[in-house]
């Protein structure tokens, strides 16, 4: 084991702009609502940033999921397809509005949804896809929407680990019918909770603002025409994002360069694989995240173990949504081969605007110990069953 000793988180938000004159001025002039004017500033902000028209700001980005669901009058017995290699809240989102979640498998290099097997899972209850930018990486968004097109449903781009990504030069949030961000304290735009709905329909826009605050009606205070949610951004965190969304490009160079950094580091790693970004993609390494080959969910964990006692904070791969107790359906003999392997071999390697070039030199050079290191009995037990 390696003598030096740190202590790397694998996430953490870096404040080098505005954020502390911005949230002092919230303080000082009282507005820390969500009727102070950076909610306003932020959301004219990242549409411009998005390339569209209109952005709604709420509070955090499972409701901005929500939001566009209902904003697109998904109701009960309704389905959407989602990628099963996902974080919950996309499932979940769509079963707050009583509707199902129906799950595709990954593409085996890109880890989104595979739109080769999108079209066998539409039936006559399907309004919609959600396509998950995994990781900051975009999925495949032309095919995608051929399909859609195809069949009148809508699309809806979950970019709550994409700020910034591009498609064939075209922002995320741009490439849809709706798009949803998120601004949780580990994501590139952090501000703790938040998140934003974008999108070009006005029309849209509105009814997403509509069901954001209560279904006040905008012309006539407390009035109420139809049942909304308490889903509004407060000033505060607005003014986090504000300042956060100023530095975004130098908050995804840096991502950039610790990516190169791993590519350099483990390029020679026998067994390791990541993402594969085509040249239509730009990736913004929301997480640098690898699959091991050949190793078991145990033998990942005893990893991840081993790591967290040398200093290096790690976190597994999304399980499968399909594989949930809640989604778990016994009935269903559909298999997600490349969802599973990932999620099963996978580990996500600190990755933030923090991160130097030694603590990427230490992590890899303490990956390939602990890769070295025999296993415990459990985990070779579950390597015999599996390889069984």
């Amino acid at each position: 084991m390696t003598s030096e000793r740190r202590f790397i988180p694998v996430a953490s938000p870096v404040f080098t702009g505005n954020e502390k004159t911005y949230v002092t001025d919230c303080l000082e002039t009282g507005w820390i609502s969500s009727g102070g004017n950076y909610v306003g500033r932020f959301e004219s902000a990242f549409a411009e940033f998005c390339g569209v028209r209109h952005a709604v700001a709420c509070c955090n980005g499972t409701v901005a999921l929500h939001l566009a669901l209902m904003a697109l009058g998904v109701k009960a017995q309704d389905e959407v397809i989602i990628p099963t290699l996902t974080f919950v809240a996309t499932a979940n989102a769509v079963t707050y509005c009583g509707a199902r979640p129906v799950f595709v498998d990954s593409e085996p290099l890109t880890w989104t949804i595979n739109s080769a097997a999108i079209e066998r899972h539409i039936t006559p209850r399907t309004r919609g896809i959600i396509a998950v930018h995994l990781y900051g990486h975009p999925a495949e968004m032309d095919a995608i929407k051929a399909i859609a097109e195809h069949y009148n449903l809508f699309v809806i781009e979950d970019a709550a680990e994409a700020h910034g990504a591009e498609y064939k030069g075209r922002r995320a949030g741009s490439l849809s019918d709706m798009a949803t961000f998120s601004f949780y304290g580990n994501k590139i735009i952090a501000t703790g909770e938040g998140g934003m709905v974008v999108t070009d329909d006005a029309r849209l826009a509105e009814r997403a603002r509509l069901l954001r605050g209560q279904g006040m009606d905008p012309e006539r205070r407390y009035w109420f025409p139809i049942i909304g949610y308490n889903y509004r951004m407060m000033n505060i965190p607005a003014a986090i994002g504000l300042a956060q969304l100023e530095k975004v490009d130098w908050h995804i160079a840096r991502r950039l360069e610790v990516a190169a950094w791993y590519r350099e580091e483990l390029r020679d790693m026998p067994g390791i694989n990541w993402q594969t970004t085509p040249a239509w993609a730009r990736h913004v390494y929301w997480m640098w995240t690898i699959v091991m080959e050949k190793k078991t969910e145990p033998e990942r964990n005893q990893i991840i173990s081993r790591l967290q006692q040398r200093g290096i904070e790690t976190r597994p791969v999304f399980y499968p949504v399909h594989s949930l107790p809640p989604y778990r359906d016994p009935t269903q003999s559909e298999s997600y081969p490349v969802a599973e392997q990932i999620s099963r071999c996978g580990i996500s390697l600190p990755t933030w605007a923090g991160v130097t070039y030694s603590d990427v030199h230490y992590i890899c050079r303490n990956l390939r110990e602990c890769l070295a290191e025999p296993f415990g009995r459990a985990a070779r037990d579950e390597s015999q069953n599996t390889e069984a």
